[in-house]
């Protein structure tokens, strides 16, 4: 998808800490995390961005807005779980790399194809994952993707994702797989809470909707930052 975003707009992609090339922070909290997602667009001189966030990057993304209201235009979530209680018994091969006894053992050992499985489980559509993929995900250690995912947990806890956003009043797009296997598919519509949000709901695809649907993902964005909704 980055080359049809960056041909029309100024493209940030930020690596949080302990993924990917970032080296890892003291605090997982997703506040945190905003927190030195605004620094960056502070040093770069940016304001008023479209926001955009996979899964739990969502939660982060809606969180930058709480903070700093002056740094975003708009947030466009994907695969963004709203709340706790949509969650869905996770793929085996997930609960077996991510739960205790086999987890701690098995992540530091794990093959690329082993990651490539991983990711794919929670797709639907046959995709293709990039090798750069494969190489972040096996730099973040098994402590702190536990600990993202504790974190995050508890920032939808306290309170749910429509819910923060409703008080925003910052124009959102919403986009799910119809056949997300992570998330429950119809817990999307929990965002038509939001005044003005736009839902779109992607007919067999899962929870990868940027590999499994590439071009629909990226015609919806630019759509979205052209138009603010």
């Amino acid at each position: 998808m980055v080359p049809d975003l960056a041909g029309h707009h100024h493209l940030i992609r930020v690596d949080l800490p302990g993924c990917g090339q970032s080296p890892p922070a003291e605090s997982q909290d997703v506040p945190d995390h905003a927190g030195r997602v605004a620094a960056v667009l502070d040093d770069l001189g940016l304001d008023r961005v479209t926001v955009v966030g996979h899964s739990s990057g969502g939660y982060v993304a809606t969180a930058l807005a709480e903070q700093r209201p002056d740094l975003v235009r708009s947030i466009a979530l994907i695969s963004s779980g709203p709340e706790p209680g949509a969650l869905l018994p996770q793929p085996l091969i997930l609960r077996v790399l991510l739960g205790p006894p086999f987890g701690p053992l098995l992540w530091p050992k794990r093959s690329d194809a082993m990651i490539r499985k991983g990711i794919e489980a929670t797709t639907v559509q046959p995709v293709d994952v990039p090798d750069a993929m494969v190489a972040e995900v096996r730099s973040t250690a098994y402590r702190t993707f536990k600990e993202v995912l504790r974190k995050n947990t508890a920032y939808i806890a306290e309170r749910s994702v429509p819910d923060r956003l409703a008080a925003l009043g910052v124009p959102v797009l919403v986009i799910f797989g119809a056949a997300d296997p992570r998330w429950e598919p119809s817990s999307a519509h929990q965002y038509d809470a939001v005044p003005g949000a736009r839902v779109e709901m992607l007919p067999g695809v899962g929870h990868m909707p940027m590999f499994e649907a590439p071009e629909a993902i990226s015609e919806l964005l630019l759509e979205f930052a052209a138009s603010g909704r």
